[in-house]
């Protein structure tokens, strides 16, 4: 199967997961469960899921020997519940920026925001309520393999903790304050704030397929990279692209004086730096088992993309 067939296979997948494994919106309090719903299923690229989901194919397919499965003595596991705590988090995240207290923003995913939509109160309890609903999704589907719900409890508490997600958005508001924010204040920034959620999406999934320690840490040098170019795209298309092209407000960052690198390096600069982190991601991939054709091109899709 090639590139575009796989791609909306995965969405297909994620979605599905996602309205399966969360709350319905009637399930009381049916406003909370509405709220969230609402926030996680309106749309969205489903990156972080289907990064997941292929990295966990990536090494089912290759078959790796039961004495490989990361020492863990069961069969490979299903990554979907993973891939829907990681999104759970992800949207938890948003919802927050989106908040007056922090970005203040009307629009995400060509919708009002979720605090416009309902309120401020409700929006904070849904990002409350997707946060802990990640890890109750960890703990009850992986019971079965306490080794690996353990592993995937770490890394993604790591990933979403005050050292990383959490650390690089309060790094991220203090830099807004800063007139002489450096280069490296932004690197510590998206590392934390963008790579940390990118890695982790593709070493859940190499848990969830059986990754050896080595490959798992080809994977975080992967998702280290993927990240900052990530964020660098994003930097370029914020500057560069319409609110209706975005699906959310375009030009905020200028507006609101935030620490770029754009603001910092330019334009080409950015550019240049962007086909720089793709090009190390891309190595590190390289250097895994299997078929990685799909991870590549998505890889590529990402860090070309124009919206």
């Amino acid at each position: 199967m090639d590139f575009a067939a796989q791609l909306p296979a995965y969405r297909v997948r994620a979605e599905q997961g996602l309205d399966r494994l969360v709350p319905a919106a009637t399930t009381r309090p049916a406003r909370l469960h509405e709220a969230m719903r609402y926030a996680l299923l309106g749309g969205g690229k489903r990156l972080r899921p289907i990064l997941t989901l292929a990295t966990a194919d990536l090494f089912a397919r290759a078959g790796a020997p039961e004495a490989q499965i990361s020492n863990f003595k069961s069969e490979i596991a299903d990554a979907l519940p993973a891939a829907v705590a990681i999104e759970c988090l992800h949207t938890y995240s948003l919802v927050h920026d989106d908040l007056p207290c922090m970005d203040d923003d009307d629009l995400r995913r060509g919708r009002p925001t979720t605090h416009r939509q309902f309120d401020e109160a409700t929006a904070l309890l849904a990002g409350d309520a997707l946060l802990t609903l990640a890890f109750q999704l960890v703990g009850q589907h992986y019971a079965a393999t306490p080794a690996l719900c353990a592993a995937l409890t770490r890394e993604i508490a790591d990933a979403a903790g005050s050292e990383k997600l959490i650390g690089g958005q309060m790094e991220d508001l203090l830099a807004e304050q800063k007139a002489d924010a450096t280069a490296a204040d932004l690197e510590f920034i998206h590392l934390n704030k963008t790579a940390a959620m990118l890695t982790v999406c593709l070493v859940a999934g190499g848990l969830c397929g059986g990754a050896t320690p080595a490959q798992l840490d080809r994977l975080r040098t992967a998702g280290r990279h993927l990240g900052l170019a990530f964020q660098i795209v994003d930097d370029i298309l914020d500057a560069t692209a319409d609110t209706a092209t975005l699906g959310k407000t375009a030009g905020k960052d200028a507006q609101a004086g935030k620490t770029t690198y754009v603001k910092l390096h330019g334009l080409e600069t950015s550019r240049q730096l962007a086909r720089e982190h793709t090009d190390a991601a891309l190595a590190a991939l390289a250097l895994l088992p299997g078929d990685k054709t799909f991870l590549t091109a998505l890889v590529g899709s990402l860090t070309g993309r124009t919206s």
